[in-house]
């Protein structure tokens, strides 16, 4: 079951940001082809929901055990190469291919969770988690941490540039703190 798991995430890794991609591309050609009526009129048919769900999780976990096979791995990778080197296209993947990576796989970023004061005066403060610890390559100020704010009910979130001194880190699993922020702090934390 565990292996399943593993899978099905290495498939997650590998599939969502392509998939996403090849929409977003899909949907700029389209839209710039009904602009100048290039393209015809696509008929399309109503399929089963289920299936598609269905057929989704079996592409996506296919897609993790072929990706972590040493035979098709260098595969993989040298389509993943191609995608991160052509122009356009590369923006979107990388992006994309980043922020899931962010939530699941071997390379999690919301690892740090924090709770940052927004407002001294008030002592209002916020949730979130360091993704980056030294933005010196940006040219910002020392002393200054880079923490995602997810919002609740919502996959989105805010970036903010917070000085070190409004940053308290959270002894709880960056897991657990994001399930309580995603839920709007309704669910209940695990006392584990």
């Amino acid at each position: 079951m565990k292996n399943s798991l593993r899978y099905f995430v290495q498939g997650l890794v590998i599939t969502v940001p392509v998939a996403i991609t090849v929409i977003m591309v899909y949907k700029i050609i389209s839209w710039v082809g009904s602009l100048f009526n290039i393209f015809g009129t696509i008929v399309s048919r109503v399929i089963d929901p289920f299936i598609i769900i269905i057929f989704a999780a079996l592409l996506i976990y296919m897609m993790g055990l072929l990706g972590s096979s040493i035979i098709l791995r260098p595969m993989f990778n040298l389509f993943d190469h191609a995608l991160e080197h052509t122009p356009f296209i590369k923006t979107i993947y990388s992006a994309i291919k980043d922020l899931i990576s962010a939530f699941v796989g071997s390379k999690k970023r919301f690892n740090k969770p924090v709770l940052i004061t927004i407002n001294k005066e008030n002592n209002i403060q916020q949730l979130g988690f360091i993704t980056q610890e030294d933005l010196t390559e940006l040219n910002l100020k020392k002393g200054t941490v880079a923490v995602y704010v997810p919002m609740s009910y919502s996959l989105s979130g805010n970036l903010l540039i917070v000085p070190v001194e409004n940053v308290t880190p959270v002894d709880a699993s960056s897991s657990e703190v994001m399930k309580f922020i995603v839920s709007g702090g309704v669910t209940e934390l695990d006392e584990d």
